[in-house]
């Protein structure tokens, strides 16, 4: 069994991104290169508590997020595996 790792669900969230349209860049800046606001419908891996979630940034002129599953931090692989169904289920809809 593949042993699921950062950089693997950050591949998968990278995917994600392309697939709806949207940046890997969770901010955007301003001229003077401070963070201007969140890029609203981006989505971004959280870590904390020993485990990982889904967040979609939810304003533009913020920072607020969302976490898509509703369900906090898990460990990586039950992660992986609703972002894999979570993609499943978008294919589905748009074919």
């Amino acid at each position: 069994m593949q042993r699921i790792t950062e950089k693997f669900l950050r591949a998968q969230v990278s995917t994600l991104n392309r697939v709806t349209g949207k940046t890997d860049e969770i901010y955007h800046y301003d001229a003077a290169g401070r963070v201007a606001g969140g890029n609203p419908g981006t989505f971004c891996l959280s870590g904390a508590y020993g485990g990982w979630a889904l967040h979609r940034m939810s304003s533009g002129g913020g920072t607020g997020v969302c976490d898509v599953f509703n369900s906090g931090h898990m460990p990586a692989r039950e992660l992986s595996n609703r972002i894999s169904a979570y993609m499943r289920g978008m294919e589905e809809v748009t074919t």
